[in-house]
Protein backbone atom coordinates (compact mmCIF):
# COMPACT_ATOMS: atom_id res chain seq x y z
CA UNK A 1 0.00 0.00 0.00
CA UNK A 2 0.98 3.26 -0.64
CA UNK A 3 2.86 4.74 2.00
CA UNK A 4 0.12 7.33 4.13
CA UNK A 5 0.20 11.52 4.03
CA UNK A 6 0.21 12.92 7.42
CA UNK A 7 -2.56 14.63 7.00
CA UNK A 8 -4.55 11.04 7.11
CA UNK A 9 -5.65 9.44 10.21
CA UNK A 10 -3.60 6.33 10.58
CA UNK A 11 -5.38 2.62 9.63
CA UNK A 12 -4.98 -1.11 9.91
CA UNK A 13 -6.78 -4.03 8.84
CA UNK A 14 -8.63 -4.12 12.36
CA UNK A 15 -12.27 -2.98 12.76
CA UNK A 16 -14.13 -1.29 15.58
CA UNK A 17 -17.96 -2.16 16.22
CA UNK A 18 -18.88 0.75 17.19
CA UNK A 19 -16.38 3.46 15.55
CA UNK A 20 -17.77 4.66 11.89
CA UNK A 21 -15.56 3.99 9.15
CA UNK A 22 -17.03 6.85 6.73
CA UNK A 23 -19.08 9.69 7.54
CA UNK A 24 -20.69 12.58 5.47
CA UNK A 25 -21.21 15.94 7.96
CA UNK A 26 -23.47 18.87 6.94
CA UNK A 27 -22.27 18.25 3.38
CA UNK A 28 -22.97 20.81 0.48
CA UNK A 29 -22.18 21.17 -3.18
CA UNK A 30 -22.56 23.48 -5.53
CA UNK A 31 -21.67 23.41 -9.45
CA UNK A 32 -21.83 26.91 -10.03
CA UNK A 33 -25.09 28.17 -8.73
CA UNK A 34 -26.43 24.84 -8.89
CA UNK A 35 -27.01 23.09 -5.58
CA UNK A 36 -26.54 19.68 -6.40
CA UNK A 37 -26.35 18.23 -2.58
CA UNK A 38 -27.51 20.07 0.82
CA UNK A 39 -26.47 19.44 4.59
CA UNK A 40 -26.07 15.28 4.23
CA UNK A 41 -25.27 13.98 7.09
CA UNK A 42 -24.69 10.14 7.08
CA UNK A 43 -22.49 7.22 8.85
CA UNK A 44 -21.40 4.34 7.25
CA UNK A 45 -20.66 1.28 10.16
CA UNK A 46 -18.19 -1.35 9.50
CA UNK A 47 -20.24 -4.50 8.57
CA UNK A 48 -23.01 -2.28 7.40
CA UNK A 49 -24.12 -2.50 3.78
CA UNK A 50 -25.69 0.78 3.73
CA UNK A 51 -27.79 1.65 0.30
CA UNK A 52 -28.25 5.56 -1.18
CA UNK A 53 -31.09 5.18 -3.65
CA UNK A 54 -32.42 8.16 -6.00
CA UNK A 55 -33.44 9.32 -9.17
CA UNK A 56 -30.78 10.47 -11.46
CA UNK A 57 -29.67 13.98 -10.26
CA UNK A 58 -30.67 13.44 -6.75
CA UNK A 59 -26.41 13.70 -6.12
CA UNK A 60 -26.07 9.87 -4.86
CA UNK A 61 -22.83 9.46 -7.31
CA UNK A 62 -21.73 14.01 -5.95
CA UNK A 63 -22.12 12.10 -2.53
CA UNK A 64 -19.89 8.92 -3.20
CA UNK A 65 -17.72 11.15 -5.33
CA UNK A 66 -17.06 13.27 -2.64
CA UNK A 67 -16.90 10.88 0.08
CA UNK A 68 -13.90 9.27 -2.07
CA UNK A 69 -11.88 11.99 -2.53
CA UNK A 70 -13.20 12.71 -5.97
CA UNK A 71 -14.73 15.96 -5.45
CA UNK A 72 -14.30 18.29 -2.21
CA UNK A 73 -17.63 19.77 -0.73
CA UNK A 74 -18.63 23.46 -1.11
CA UNK A 75 -18.80 23.22 2.67
CA UNK A 76 -18.81 20.33 5.22
CA UNK A 77 -16.61 17.04 6.50
CA UNK A 78 -15.67 14.26 5.44
CA UNK A 79 -14.89 11.93 8.18
CA UNK A 80 -13.39 8.76 8.85
CA UNK A 81 -13.32 6.98 12.04
CA UNK A 82 -14.26 9.95 13.75
CA UNK A 83 -11.42 12.11 12.37
CA UNK A 84 -11.56 15.00 9.52
CA UNK A 85 -9.83 14.09 6.28
CA UNK A 86 -8.67 16.56 4.01
CA UNK A 87 -11.43 17.16 1.23
CA UNK A 88 -10.90 16.50 -2.50
CA UNK A 89 -7.71 14.05 -2.04
CA UNK A 90 -8.25 10.41 -3.96
CA UNK A 91 -5.31 9.23 -3.25
CA UNK A 92 -5.57 9.58 0.55
CA UNK A 93 -8.72 8.23 1.07
CA UNK A 94 -7.47 5.16 -1.56
CA UNK A 95 -4.31 5.26 1.44
CA UNK A 96 -7.20 4.63 3.95
CA UNK A 97 -8.40 2.26 2.13
CA UNK A 98 -11.28 3.40 0.88
CA UNK A 99 -12.20 1.96 -2.80
CA UNK A 100 -14.21 3.38 -5.44
CA UNK A 101 -16.15 1.06 -8.03
CA UNK A 102 -17.01 3.90 -10.88
CA UNK A 103 -20.85 3.48 -12.96
CA UNK A 104 -18.85 4.44 -15.84
CA UNK A 105 -15.66 2.13 -16.41
CA UNK A 106 -12.96 3.31 -15.62
CA UNK A 107 -10.23 1.13 -17.12
CA UNK A 108 -7.26 1.34 -19.67
CA UNK A 109 -8.68 -0.01 -22.76
CA UNK A 110 -5.38 -0.63 -24.53
CA UNK A 111 -3.77 -2.10 -21.59
CA UNK A 112 -4.27 -5.99 -20.62
CA UNK A 113 -6.48 -7.30 -17.33
CA UNK A 114 -3.27 -7.38 -15.46
CA UNK A 115 -1.99 -3.94 -16.26
CA UNK A 116 -5.56 -2.77 -15.04
CA UNK A 117 -5.49 -4.39 -11.96
CA UNK A 118 -2.03 -2.71 -10.59
CA UNK A 119 -1.88 -0.15 -12.66
CA UNK A 120 -0.15 2.32 -10.32
CA UNK A 121 -0.11 0.19 -7.62
CA UNK A 122 2.65 -2.31 -9.54
CA UNK A 123 4.27 -5.05 -7.19
CA UNK A 124 8.20 -5.08 -7.12
CA UNK A 125 10.89 -7.19 -6.56
CA UNK A 126 13.44 -4.64 -5.96
CA UNK A 127 13.98 -2.19 -9.11
CA UNK A 128 11.81 -4.83 -11.40
CA UNK A 129 8.38 -5.45 -11.63
CA UNK A 130 7.26 -8.49 -9.98
CA UNK A 131 5.38 -10.16 -12.55
CA UNK A 132 5.08 -13.49 -10.78
CA UNK A 133 3.74 -12.19 -7.95
CA UNK A 134 1.32 -9.87 -9.68
CA UNK A 135 -0.23 -13.01 -12.09
CA UNK A 136 -0.61 -15.09 -8.86
CA UNK A 137 -2.39 -12.10 -7.26
CA UNK A 138 -4.30 -11.43 -10.36
CA UNK A 139 -5.58 -14.77 -10.75
CA UNK A 140 -6.23 -14.65 -7.01
CA UNK A 141 -8.53 -11.68 -7.45
CA UNK A 142 -10.21 -12.57 -10.26
CA UNK A 143 -11.20 -16.29 -8.91
CA UNK A 144 -12.41 -13.82 -6.22
CA UNK A 145 -15.17 -12.27 -7.89
CA UNK A 146 -15.90 -15.11 -10.33
CA UNK A 147 -14.32 -14.25 -13.55
CA UNK A 148 -12.09 -16.26 -15.84
CA UNK A 149 -10.78 -13.83 -18.09
CA UNK A 150 -6.86 -14.07 -18.75
CA UNK A 151 -5.08 -11.69 -17.60
CA UNK A 152 -2.85 -11.11 -20.88
CA UNK A 153 -6.24 -10.06 -22.56
CA UNK A 154 -6.31 -6.33 -23.63
CA UNK A 155 -9.33 -5.26 -21.82
CA UNK A 156 -11.19 -3.63 -25.17
CA UNK A 157 -11.58 -6.96 -26.02
CA UNK A 158 -13.49 -8.27 -23.38
CA UNK A 159 -17.57 -8.01 -23.04
CA UNK A 160 -18.41 -4.66 -21.29
CA UNK A 161 -19.65 -7.86 -18.22
CA UNK A 162 -16.14 -8.49 -18.04
CA UNK A 163 -15.31 -5.62 -17.76
CA UNK A 164 -17.34 -4.70 -14.75
CA UNK A 165 -15.67 -7.51 -13.05
CA UNK A 166 -12.30 -6.85 -13.81
CA UNK A 167 -13.03 -2.86 -12.48
CA UNK A 168 -14.63 -4.63 -9.22
CA UNK A 169 -11.50 -7.01 -8.77
CA UNK A 170 -9.27 -4.03 -9.45
CA UNK A 171 -10.82 -2.39 -6.74
CA UNK A 172 -10.62 -5.43 -4.35
CA UNK A 173 -6.93 -5.93 -4.69
CA UNK A 174 -5.80 -4.36 -2.13
CA UNK A 175 -6.87 -3.78 1.35
CA UNK A 176 -10.09 -2.11 2.33
CA UNK A 177 -11.97 -0.31 5.01
CA UNK A 178 -14.80 0.79 2.85
CA UNK A 179 -16.19 -0.40 -0.53
CA UNK A 180 -18.38 2.25 -2.87
CA UNK A 181 -20.13 0.35 -5.40
CA UNK A 182 -22.19 3.01 -7.85
CA UNK A 183 -24.47 0.96 -10.17
CA UNK A 184 -22.07 -2.85 -10.13
CA UNK A 185 -24.67 -4.87 -11.68
CA UNK A 186 -25.86 -2.60 -14.44
CA UNK A 187 -24.12 -5.41 -17.32
CA UNK A 188 -23.89 -7.84 -15.30
CA UNK A 189 -25.91 -11.72 -15.46
CA UNK A 190 -27.65 -12.72 -13.08
CA UNK A 191 -25.14 -15.52 -12.42
CA UNK A 192 -22.40 -12.98 -12.51
CA UNK A 193 -24.54 -10.58 -10.00
CA UNK A 194 -25.30 -13.33 -7.41
CA UNK A 195 -21.59 -13.91 -7.17
CA UNK A 196 -20.66 -10.56 -6.63
CA UNK A 197 -23.79 -10.63 -3.77
CA UNK A 198 -22.12 -13.07 -1.74
CA UNK A 199 -18.63 -11.20 -2.46
CA UNK A 200 -20.32 -8.20 -0.64
CA UNK A 201 -21.52 -10.28 2.36
CA UNK A 202 -18.20 -11.41 2.30
CA UNK A 203 -16.53 -7.90 3.01
CA UNK A 204 -19.59 -6.75 4.98
CA UNK A 205 -18.98 -9.89 7.58
CA UNK A 206 -15.32 -9.43 7.72
CA UNK A 207 -15.71 -5.82 9.23
CA UNK A 208 -15.97 -3.14 5.54
CA UNK A 209 -18.65 -0.88 5.12
CA UNK A 210 -20.31 -0.95 2.06
CA UNK A 211 -21.71 2.21 0.14
CA UNK A 212 -24.21 0.69 -1.96
CA UNK A 213 -25.72 2.80 -5.22
CA UNK A 214 -28.14 0.86 -7.27
CA UNK A 215 -31.56 1.75 -9.32
CA UNK A 216 -32.68 -2.04 -8.58
CA UNK A 217 -34.94 -2.06 -5.86
CA UNK A 218 -34.70 -5.63 -5.61
CA UNK A 219 -30.92 -5.71 -5.07
CA UNK A 220 -31.56 -2.90 -2.42
CA UNK A 221 -33.86 -4.88 -0.27
CA UNK A 222 -31.80 -8.25 -0.65
CA UNK A 223 -28.60 -6.34 0.53
CA UNK A 224 -29.53 -3.48 2.79
CA UNK A 225 -28.98 -3.10 6.05
CA UNK A 226 -30.21 0.66 6.05
CA UNK A 227 -31.36 2.22 3.30
CA UNK A 228 -31.10 6.46 2.20
CA UNK A 229 -33.19 8.46 -0.04
CA UNK A 230 -32.14 11.22 -1.96
CA UNK A 231 -34.43 13.58 -3.75
CA UNK A 232 -33.56 16.49 -5.46
CA UNK A 233 -29.45 17.01 -3.34
CA UNK A 234 -31.69 16.54 0.05
CA UNK A 235 -31.90 13.55 2.81
CA UNK A 236 -35.62 12.64 2.88
CA UNK A 237 -34.94 9.80 4.47
CA UNK A 238 -32.65 7.14 6.60
CA UNK A 239 -34.38 3.78 7.59
CA UNK A 240 -33.89 0.23 8.37
CA UNK A 241 -34.16 -2.04 5.35
CA UNK A 242 -36.75 -4.03 7.19
CA UNK A 243 -38.57 -0.95 7.70
CA UNK A 244 -39.94 0.41 4.71
CA UNK A 245 -41.31 -1.73 1.35
CA UNK A 246 -40.17 -0.88 -2.21
CA UNK A 247 -43.38 0.98 -3.12
CA UNK A 248 -42.46 3.54 -0.27
CA UNK A 249 -39.42 3.71 -1.08
CA UNK A 250 -39.97 4.84 -4.89
CA UNK A 251 -42.86 7.34 -3.49
CA UNK A 252 -39.63 8.84 -1.61
CA UNK A 253 -37.71 9.15 -4.60
CA UNK A 254 -40.18 10.24 -6.85
CA UNK A 255 -43.39 10.54 -5.15
CA UNK A 256 -45.20 7.83 -7.22
CA UNK A 257 -46.33 4.56 -7.01
CA UNK A 258 -44.18 1.62 -8.59
CA UNK A 259 -47.54 0.71 -10.21
CA UNK A 260 -47.11 3.27 -12.40
CA UNK A 261 -43.57 2.63 -14.12
CA UNK A 262 -45.29 0.82 -17.13
CA UNK A 263 -47.82 2.53 -19.64
CA UNK A 264 -50.62 -0.09 -20.68
CA UNK A 265 -50.01 -2.09 -23.33
CA UNK A 266 -52.04 -1.06 -26.81
CA UNK A 267 -51.46 -4.58 -28.89
CA UNK A 268 -52.35 -3.93 -32.48
CA UNK A 269 -52.34 -7.50 -34.18
CA UNK A 270 -53.59 -5.65 -38.02
CA UNK A 271 -50.90 -4.05 -38.41
CA UNK A 272 -48.43 -4.87 -41.56
CA UNK A 273 -45.47 -6.42 -40.93
CA UNK A 274 -42.49 -3.55 -40.67
CA UNK A 275 -38.84 -5.18 -40.50
CA UNK A 276 -38.50 -8.47 -41.66
CA UNK A 277 -35.16 -10.47 -40.89
CA UNK A 278 -34.39 -14.04 -42.62
CA UNK A 279 -31.48 -16.19 -41.91
CA UNK A 280 -29.41 -13.65 -40.83
CA UNK A 281 -25.99 -15.15 -39.68
CA UNK A 282 -23.12 -12.85 -37.75
CA UNK A 283 -20.19 -15.48 -37.52
CA UNK A 284 -19.59 -16.37 -34.24
CA UNK A 285 -22.85 -14.20 -32.64
CA UNK A 286 -25.47 -14.96 -34.42
CA UNK A 287 -27.03 -18.23 -36.68
CA UNK A 288 -29.93 -18.55 -39.01
CA UNK A 289 -32.28 -16.05 -37.52
CA UNK A 290 -35.43 -15.05 -38.19
CA UNK A 291 -37.84 -12.74 -37.13
CA UNK A 292 -40.05 -9.80 -37.75
CA UNK A 293 -41.63 -6.81 -35.98
CA UNK A 294 -45.39 -4.94 -37.05
CA UNK A 295 -46.04 -1.15 -36.95
CA UNK A 296 -46.60 0.14 -33.66
CA UNK A 297 -44.93 -3.43 -32.02
CA UNK A 298 -42.82 -3.33 -29.48
CA UNK A 299 -40.61 -6.74 -29.34
CA UNK A 300 -38.38 -7.72 -26.95
CA UNK A 301 -34.96 -10.12 -27.06
CA UNK A 302 -34.34 -11.76 -24.10
CA UNK A 303 -31.63 -13.79 -22.59
CA UNK A 304 -28.63 -14.32 -21.28
CA UNK A 305 -25.14 -12.37 -21.82
CA UNK A 306 -23.83 -13.98 -24.36
CA UNK A 307 -26.57 -15.05 -26.04
CA UNK A 308 -25.90 -13.01 -29.53
CA UNK A 309 -28.56 -10.54 -29.00
CA UNK A 310 -26.32 -7.45 -29.42
CA UNK A 311 -24.35 -8.28 -32.16
CA UNK A 312 -27.41 -9.72 -33.99
CA UNK A 313 -28.86 -5.88 -34.05
CA UNK A 314 -25.20 -4.81 -34.82
CA UNK A 315 -24.98 -6.87 -37.96
CA UNK A 316 -28.50 -6.05 -38.70
CA UNK A 317 -27.85 -2.05 -38.87
CA UNK A 318 -24.64 -2.49 -40.69
CA UNK A 319 -22.67 -2.57 -37.49
CA UNK A 320 -21.07 -6.01 -37.70
CA UNK A 321 -20.12 -8.23 -40.84
CA UNK A 322 -23.15 -10.16 -42.02
CA UNK A 323 -22.02 -13.34 -43.88
CA UNK A 324 -25.77 -14.98 -44.65
CA UNK A 325 -29.44 -13.27 -44.65
CA UNK A 326 -32.05 -10.89 -45.71
CA UNK A 327 -33.61 -7.60 -44.47
CA UNK A 328 -36.53 -6.62 -45.49
CA UNK A 329 -38.78 -3.52 -44.53
CA UNK A 330 -42.16 -3.08 -45.57
CA UNK A 331 -41.86 -6.78 -47.78
CA UNK A 332 -38.83 -4.83 -50.05
CA UNK A 333 -35.37 -6.34 -49.61
CA UNK A 334 -32.70 -3.50 -48.09
CA UNK A 335 -28.91 -3.91 -48.62
CA UNK A 336 -27.36 -2.78 -45.47
CA UNK A 337 -23.77 -2.06 -46.01
CA UNK A 338 -23.11 0.13 -43.06
CA UNK A 339 -25.13 2.18 -40.17
CA UNK A 340 -25.33 4.99 -42.70
CA UNK A 341 -27.17 2.95 -45.16
CA UNK A 342 -29.24 1.78 -42.32
CA UNK A 343 -30.35 5.37 -41.15
CA UNK A 344 -31.16 5.73 -44.66
CA UNK A 345 -32.60 2.59 -46.93
CA UNK A 346 -33.86 0.84 -43.53
CA UNK A 347 -34.84 4.23 -41.50
CA UNK A 348 -33.31 2.22 -38.62
CA UNK A 349 -31.84 3.83 -35.32
CA UNK A 350 -29.89 1.69 -32.79
CA UNK A 351 -28.93 3.06 -29.18
CA UNK A 352 -26.24 1.16 -27.91
CA UNK A 353 -25.66 -0.80 -24.73
CA UNK A 354 -22.55 1.20 -23.98
CA UNK A 355 -23.47 4.87 -24.18
CA UNK A 356 -20.10 6.26 -23.21
CA UNK A 357 -17.98 3.88 -25.23
CA UNK A 358 -20.66 3.78 -28.61
CA UNK A 359 -23.47 6.64 -27.85
CA UNK A 360 -21.93 9.66 -27.26
CA UNK A 361 -18.55 11.41 -27.41
CA UNK A 362 -18.10 12.36 -23.92
CA UNK A 363 -15.87 14.81 -24.30
CA UNK A 364 -18.67 17.36 -26.54
CA UNK A 365 -21.58 18.92 -25.18
CA UNK A 366 -24.69 17.97 -25.44
CA UNK A 367 -26.11 20.32 -28.43
CA UNK A 368 -23.51 18.62 -30.20
CA UNK A 369 -23.88 15.02 -29.43
CA UNK A 370 -27.65 15.80 -30.18
CA UNK A 371 -26.70 17.00 -33.40
CA UNK A 372 -24.10 14.23 -34.76
CA UNK A 373 -26.47 12.29 -36.36
CA UNK A 374 -28.63 14.21 -38.50
CA UNK A 375 -26.14 17.34 -39.68
CA UNK A 376 -28.17 17.10 -42.94
CA UNK A 377 -31.28 18.43 -41.13
CA UNK A 378 -28.93 21.71 -39.92
CA UNK A 379 -27.04 22.18 -43.74
CA UNK A 380 -25.23 20.79 -46.52
CA UNK A 381 -22.17 22.55 -46.09
CA UNK A 382 -22.78 24.88 -42.80
CA UNK A 383 -24.43 24.41 -39.76
CA UNK A 384 -27.62 26.25 -39.41
CA UNK A 385 -26.99 27.16 -35.70
CA UNK A 386 -30.46 29.08 -34.91
CA UNK A 387 -32.23 25.60 -36.14
CA UNK A 388 -29.93 23.12 -34.77
CA UNK A 389 -30.37 25.22 -31.44
CA UNK A 390 -34.34 25.18 -31.54
CA UNK A 391 -34.32 21.65 -32.50
CA UNK A 392 -31.80 20.96 -29.20
CA UNK A 393 -33.97 23.21 -27.26
CA UNK A 394 -37.54 21.38 -28.05
CA UNK A 395 -35.63 18.19 -27.73
CA UNK A 396 -34.21 19.17 -23.78
CA UNK A 397 -37.92 20.03 -22.99
CA UNK A 398 -39.48 16.77 -24.65
CA UNK A 399 -36.95 14.61 -22.55
CA UNK A 400 -36.35 16.61 -19.69
CA UNK A 401 -32.91 16.79 -19.88
CA UNK A 402 -31.15 18.56 -17.23
CA UNK A 403 -28.04 20.39 -17.93
CA UNK A 404 -27.12 23.15 -15.26
CA UNK A 405 -24.49 24.36 -17.93
CA UNK A 406 -25.00 24.22 -21.93
CA UNK A 407 -21.22 23.86 -22.90
CA UNK A 408 -20.81 21.18 -19.85
CA UNK A 409 -19.27 18.07 -21.66
CA UNK A 410 -21.99 15.12 -21.53
CA UNK A 411 -19.61 12.87 -19.06
CA UNK A 412 -20.31 15.44 -16.43
CA UNK A 413 -23.95 14.57 -16.57
CA UNK A 414 -25.91 11.74 -14.74
CA UNK A 415 -26.15 8.49 -16.26
CA UNK A 416 -29.81 9.37 -16.57
CA UNK A 417 -29.24 12.60 -18.45
CA UNK A 418 -26.76 10.92 -20.40
CA UNK A 419 -29.21 8.07 -21.75
CA UNK A 420 -31.52 11.41 -22.39
CA UNK A 421 -28.98 13.34 -24.77
CA UNK A 422 -28.42 9.87 -27.10
CA UNK A 423 -32.65 8.76 -26.99
CA UNK A 424 -32.86 12.88 -28.22
CA UNK A 425 -30.27 12.05 -30.58
CA UNK A 426 -31.44 8.95 -32.20
CA UNK A 427 -35.52 10.72 -32.34
CA UNK A 428 -33.92 13.74 -34.58
CA UNK A 429 -33.03 11.55 -37.24
CA UNK A 430 -37.11 10.36 -37.19
CA UNK A 431 -36.27 6.99 -37.45
CA UNK A 432 -39.12 4.11 -38.56
CA UNK A 433 -37.14 1.79 -36.52
CA UNK A 434 -35.96 2.12 -33.06
CA UNK A 435 -33.87 -0.66 -31.67
CA UNK A 436 -32.80 0.01 -28.14
CA UNK A 437 -30.06 -1.92 -26.25
CA UNK A 438 -30.40 -2.08 -22.65
CA UNK A 439 -32.46 1.66 -22.95
CA UNK A 440 -32.22 1.82 -18.84
CA UNK A 441 -29.13 0.36 -17.69
CA UNK A 442 -28.17 2.62 -14.69
CA UNK A 443 -30.66 4.36 -14.38
CA UNK A 444 -32.96 5.51 -11.72
CA UNK A 445 -36.95 4.42 -11.31
CA UNK A 446 -38.18 7.78 -12.55
CA UNK A 447 -36.19 8.11 -15.81
CA UNK A 448 -37.11 4.59 -16.51
CA UNK A 449 -40.98 5.11 -16.33
CA UNK A 450 -40.48 8.45 -18.43
CA UNK A 451 -38.10 6.13 -21.06
CA UNK A 452 -40.92 3.18 -21.03
CA UNK A 453 -43.91 5.94 -22.04
CA UNK A 454 -41.36 7.53 -24.83
CA UNK A 455 -41.05 4.31 -26.19
CA UNK A 456 -44.94 3.25 -26.00
CA UNK A 457 -46.01 6.63 -27.47
CA UNK A 458 -43.81 6.03 -30.47
CA UNK A 459 -45.17 2.50 -31.13
CA UNK A 460 -48.44 4.43 -30.21
CA UNK A 461 -47.68 6.47 -33.54
CA UNK A 462 -46.54 3.78 -35.86
CA UNK A 463 -43.16 3.17 -35.20
CA UNK A 464 -41.25 -0.52 -35.11
CA UNK A 465 -40.02 -0.56 -31.55
CA UNK A 466 -37.16 -3.57 -30.49
CA UNK A 467 -36.16 -4.06 -26.93
CA UNK A 468 -32.66 -5.55 -25.91
CA UNK A 469 -32.63 -5.99 -22.19
CA UNK A 470 -31.66 -8.61 -19.11
CA UNK A 471 -33.89 -7.08 -17.11
CA UNK A 472 -36.99 -9.54 -17.50
CA UNK A 473 -39.20 -7.24 -15.61
CA UNK A 474 -38.74 -4.60 -17.89
CA UNK A 475 -39.13 -6.52 -21.20
CA UNK A 476 -42.62 -8.31 -19.57
CA UNK A 477 -43.96 -4.97 -18.47
CA UNK A 478 -43.27 -3.11 -21.81
CA UNK A 479 -42.73 -5.23 -24.45
CA UNK A 480 -46.29 -6.74 -26.63
CA UNK A 481 -44.36 -9.70 -27.73
CA UNK A 482 -40.67 -11.42 -26.82
CA UNK A 483 -38.26 -13.43 -28.43
CA UNK A 484 -35.86 -15.54 -26.77
CA UNK A 485 -32.01 -16.56 -28.11
CA UNK A 486 -29.55 -18.80 -26.58
CA UNK A 487 -26.06 -19.70 -27.70
CA UNK A 488 -26.38 -17.71 -31.05
CA UNK A 489 -30.20 -18.77 -31.91
CA UNK A 490 -33.71 -17.94 -31.31
CA UNK A 491 -35.44 -20.20 -29.92
CA UNK A 492 -38.77 -19.28 -28.61
CA UNK A 493 -41.79 -16.65 -29.60
CA UNK A 494 -43.35 -15.69 -25.98
CA UNK A 495 -46.84 -13.93 -26.91
CA UNK A 496 -49.80 -13.53 -24.41
CA UNK A 497 -49.81 -15.54 -21.41
CA UNK A 498 -46.79 -17.51 -22.37
CA UNK A 499 -44.83 -14.23 -21.24
CA UNK A 500 -43.41 -15.11 -17.56
CA UNK A 501 -39.93 -15.09 -16.09
CA UNK A 502 -40.12 -18.99 -15.87
CA UNK A 503 -40.61 -19.44 -19.44
CA UNK A 504 -38.15 -16.47 -20.77
CA UNK A 505 -35.75 -18.03 -18.07
CA UNK A 506 -36.71 -21.82 -19.26
CA UNK A 507 -35.55 -21.20 -22.73
CA UNK A 508 -32.62 -18.55 -22.11
CA UNK A 509 -30.92 -21.38 -20.52
CA UNK A 510 -32.20 -24.67 -22.68
CA UNK A 511 -34.31 -26.70 -20.02
CA UNK A 512 -36.62 -25.89 -22.99
CA UNK A 513 -35.42 -26.33 -26.11
CA UNK A 514 -35.81 -24.39 -29.52
CA UNK A 515 -39.75 -24.66 -31.06
CA UNK A 516 -40.02 -24.35 -34.36
CA UNK A 517 -40.41 -20.45 -35.09
CA UNK A 518 -42.62 -18.44 -37.77
CA UNK A 519 -41.86 -15.04 -38.12
CA UNK A 520 -45.14 -12.75 -36.65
Amino acid sequence: MWPLSDEFPATSASFSGDVTVLAAAHLCKDFGPVRVLDDINLEFLPGEIHAVVGENGAGKSTLVKILAGVLEPTSGTVLFRGAPVPAGNLRGMENLGVRFIHQELNLAEDLTVQENLFLGQELRRGLFLDETAMRAKGREVLAQVGSNVRLDLRVSRLRISEKQMVEIAKAISLQATAIIFDEPTAVLTPGEAERLFRLIESFAAAGVAIIYISHRLEEVKRLAHRITVLRDGRQIATRRAGEISPDEIVRLMVGRSLHDLFPPKKIRPDQPVHLEVRHLTIPGYASDCSFSVRKGEIVGFAGLVGAGRTELFEGLVGLRKVTAGEILKDGHLVKVTDYASAIQQLTAVYLPEDRKGKGLIVSFDARTNFSLLGLQKFGNWFVDERDESREFQAAVKQFQIKIPNRSMPVNRLSGGNQQKVVLAKISAVSPGIIILDEPTRGIDVGTKAQIYHWIADLAELGHTCVVISSELMEIIGLCHRIIVMRSSRIVANLEGESITEDEIMLYATGVKTATPFLPS
